[in-house]
């Protein structure tokens, strides 16, 4: 059978293959016919925040420049995390920004781009409407928006980070808000389970999240709590914020083995890259840091094209890991101002851009590659798991190359006329 390849470099439990016979529309194998082979679609997570696209998918962008912005994101990213903050996405009580979210999501949808929303329930970015209500009032309406953004939602965003950071939620002192009174009177645990059992009401069919930025054994003991409960997570979120310097394979790799004994899929969820000078070590909290100006440099650039190439390559390669969503497209309006952008706040791409293309487009890729069928009418696809098109002539057949390499065979059907016989 003859075949054809892409991404040779990959790790063997990225690829899977696909067997395309070409036929007459009688149904009689056609040989030695030239198939066009290429890639469509990655099945991985190749994510980034889709903050930017929230003005220009409502006619706030007079420069067009979102357009722009979204033509190197959809090159390079197939997931999009939108804000769900409660404190700003309903600043004034019974005035949630639903439309202007809807309209995001839409836009972006119709540019391929699948969908993420981020968080349904966290201490932070709170509504001020919220102070001085008796907890179960708080718990009710809590319940309640759950509920309305999960299923209001349904269908275009399908994947949630369900409760955000809840190892610290109950002893949260860095302003006040609702949640983390009502966390401390409930518990880690009744807390998680009341976000999960609204969400998955709301949609059975949402993919849900655990996430959280502390990944210590703390984080391990909530997870086992919470499996123990009986509450279903569908992954793990893991923060990996790295404006102190990136970790390493070693110390990454690591901690991924240690959240992986659980079974669940991992999503790196938030993951970060400075291209200027570093965070001191000694700082705790990433929020206490601030600078007047922190620039991308030469120097930081290079290196953080140099990281983010041996910070994707090494997640690839475990199995367990299932998304990867890099937090900022570019340096404008990035998280505490850092250049961790992958575009300056000019919107020229950083040479961390091209790196991270060359292995998401161009290493574990497969761009159109010509192949003749053999003796049967067959070709052997192998490439990552993702969509595919072929085609012959005028007649083409999309299909899906999966992980599980059990694919049934998929025929590409060409008119009998000035065929081969």
């Amino acid at each position: 059978m003859h075949h054809v390849s892409g991404a040779p470099a990959a790790p063997a439990h990225r690829l899977g293959e696909a067997v395309i016979t070409v036929t007459d529309a009688s149904g009689r194998p056609l040989p030695d016919t030239d198939v066009a082979v290429r890639q469509t679609s990655h099945a991985f997570t190749f994510g980034n925040i889709g903050f930017d696209f929230i003005g220009p998918a409502n006619g706030e962008d007079a420069d067009g420049s979102g357009e722009r912005l979204a033509g190197l994101y959809g090159e390079l990213f197939n997931t999009a995390t939108l804000p769900f903050y409660w404190g700003r996405f309903e600043p004034e009580r019974g005035r949630p920004d639903t439309e202007r979210l809807r309209r995001t999501a839409e836009w972006l949808r119709a540019r391929g781009i699948r969908l993420k929303g981020h968080p349904l329930v966290w201490h932070t970015v709170q509504p001020e409407w919220l102070l001085g209500l008796p907890l179960e009032e708080v718990e009710r309406l809590l319940r309640a928006r759950i509920r309305r953004e999960v299923e209001g939602f349904a269908g275009l965003i399908d994947t949630w980070d369900a409760i955000n950071e809840v190892v610290i939620m109950p002893v949260f002192d860095n302003g006040e808000n609702a949640i983390t009174p009502l966390a401390r009177a409930k518990g880690r645990i009744p807390m998680i389970r009341l976000a999960f059992e609204e969400a998955r009401a709301a949609n059975p069919s949402a993919t849900l999240l655990l996430n959280d930025f502390d990944l210590s054994s703390a984080y391990e003991c909530l997870i086992e709590g919470v499996l123990e409960a009986g509450i279903r997570i569908d992954a793990i979120g893991l923060q990996t914020h790295m404006h102190q310097g990136y970790w390493g394979e070693e110390v990454m790799l690591a901690m991924v083995e240690r959240f992986a004994r659980y079974g669940l899929p991992l999503h790196l969820t938030e993951t970060s890259l400075v291209s200027g000078h570093l965070m001191p070590p000694e700082i705790v909290d990433l929020n206490d840091y601030r600078v007047d100006e922190w620039p991308s440099t030469p120097e930081g650039e290079a290196r953080q094209a140099e990281e983010i190439v041996r910070h994707y390559r090494s997640l690839v390669s475990h199995p367990a890991v299932e998304a990867i969503t890099y937090w900022g497209l570019t340096d404008a309006g990035a998280w505490l101002g850092a250049p961790i952008g992958l575009v300056r706040a000019d919107g020229s791409p950083k040479p961390s851009y091209s790196a991270l293309h060359a292995l998401i487009k161009g290493e574990w890729w497969l761009d159109e590659t010509v192949v003749r069928t053999d003796a049967d009418g067959r070709i052997a696809v192998r490439g990552f798991a993702g969509g595919y098109e072929a085609r012959s002539g005028d007649a083409s057949v999309r299909f899906d190359i999966s992980l599980l390499n059990q694919q049934n065979p998929i025929r590409l059907i060409k008119e009998a006329e000035g065929l081969p016989r």
